[in-house]
């Protein structure tokens, strides 16, 4: 059997596929204004027209490649200095004292150290879009997952899975329904209960659906000798309590001090430094630790940059306000419930050549808001539709370059993840619809 080609053998292809599509789409265009206080570009609705331009040519779609990396460049910083920080934490010894410490304590509860884990990648999801950031993780999940009995699989699930769904239900992530909102012209945290209350709903729905594979597909436990280490040193306790505080100085800075992935980035090399030193690591064996960690996550901003070539490419060829335009205009013609629906699924579509979620509310919005005015649907049902669709599918699409980091960190081919992931999506974005159905009804 033939081994299923890796993530950058997959990003290639995709930017190939996109670039034919740009022979075969017609070319057309929203008109877009810029707002003179925010700065913020927005799409005038009904405005689609189609357009005359030549064809990308060969040399051009090779030149998205590069500029595709370099578009993402504080991301792909973000990601290397990150993965260098965690290096060194794992060089001092801190990681895997603190695993094996937590690991013992939850020996025979490994369900709930599952939940408990989920519950904090949902919540910083939820809070501040986390997603990227869980690439530097990854290899400490994965051993943590390990030590529990369960596969890269689950790892990978309980952590950016969680991320995802937090994400995507959140009433509150800034990136998401935030922006959607302000678009939509409605209050901040309007209808926050009913979204909370579909939240609280789908993580319940998706921990059993992932405690259930979970238990039916455990492997044997690893380093069950260490377990004689029952204390954490007092170097270990202060390296991970400094880890603990710099993710609330994250949360922090992204809630209240509109940070980005550079003030990010800043604070984790900072973090790195100073747990080398306490590490006793010394000046070389940071350096050196940090040197290691590079090369372990270059691969991962590469895959990030080739990702954003393929957007980059659909952009420059002129087809994606087309894509938008064929997505959404039927719809005007369907009953409240089901183009409410129709939204969800269309919106779930079009993440694939926009793996953008906060760029997709920015396109999508000025064109569905006056759509759903004119059919009788709520403003709030509409962004529920973003939200749900969009977001959610950051767990399928080959299109997202964190996505295929992490699987590509941990193990995973895309096929396989793809076949664990598909049905998990699908019934994840059931409950979104019904949940939107019964918003419709509600008069929401």
């Amino acid at each position: 059997m033939r081994k299923f080609p890796n993530a950058l053998v997959i990003m290639i292809v995709f930017i190939i596929i996109s670039s034919l599509l740009t022979y075969v789409i017609p070319k057309g265009e929203y008109e877009r204004i810029t707002n003179p206080e925010t700065n913020q570009v927005t799409v005038v609705p009904d405005s689609y027209h189609a357009i005359d331009k030549e064809h990308l040519s060969v040399f051009q779609i090779f030149l998205a490649i590069p500029k595709g990396i370099i578009d993402r460049a504080d991301l792909v910083v973000l990601i290397l200095l990150i993965g260098g920080c965690f290096y060194v934490i794992e060089k001092t010894g801190a990681l895997e004292e603190g695993v094996v410490f937590l690991t013992l304590k939850l020996k025979g509860k490994e369900e709930v150290a599952l939940v408990v884990v989920s519950l904090l990648f949902a919540t910083g999801g939820a809070l501040i879009g986390l997603q990227e950031e869980i690439i530097a993780m990854t290899p400490v999940l994965l051993y943590f997952s390990a030590r529990l009995g369960y596969n890269a699989f689950v790892a990978v699930a309980i952590s950016y899975g969680s991320a995802i769904l937090g994400a995507s239900f959140s009433p509150i992530n800034p990136f998401a329904v935030v922006i959607a909102q302000n678009l939509a012209e409605l209050p901040f945290l309007s209808g926050s209960i009913y979204r909370l209350l579909v939240f609280l709903a789908a993580f319940i729905f998706y921990m059993i659906l992932i405690i259930r594979y979970a238990n039916k597909n455990k492997i044997e436990k690893v380093d069950e000798k260490v377990e004689s280490k029952e204390n954490l040193s007092k170097e270990s306790i202060i390296i991970l309590g400094l880890l603990a505080v710099t993710f609330i100085i994250l949360i922090y800075g992204m809630l209240e001090l509109n940070w980005g992935f550079i003030e990010m980035t800043a604070e984790f090399f900072i973090l790195g430094i100073i747990v080398g030193l306490i590490g006793k690591l010394g000046i070389n064996g940071t350096s050196e630790a940090y040197i290691e960690g590079f090369k372990t996550m270059i691969f991962a901003g590469v895959i990030i940059g080739l990702a954003n070539s393929i957007s980059l490419i659909l952009k420059q060829g002129m087809i994606i306000d087309t894509i938008i335009h064929g997505l959404f205009t039927p719809m005007q013609y369907l009953p409240k419930s089901l183009a409410a629906v129709s939204m969800l699924i269309s919106q779930a579509l079009l993440h694939l050549p926009i793996p953008s979620y906060s760029g997709q509310a920015i396109l999508t919005m000025p064109i569905l808001l006056p759509l759903s005015d004119l059919i009788g649907l709520s403003r709030q049902v509409c962004v529920l539709a973003y939200q749900y669709g969009a977001v959610m599918m950051d767990m399928l699409i080959p299109t997202n370059g964190g996505l295929m980091a992490i699987i590509a960190i941990a193990g995973i081919s895309f096929n396989k993840w793809f076949k664990f992931a598909f049905k998990l999506t699908l019934y994840i974005l059931g409950l979104g619809a019904i949940a939107i159905i019964i918003a419709v009804y509600m008069g929401f």
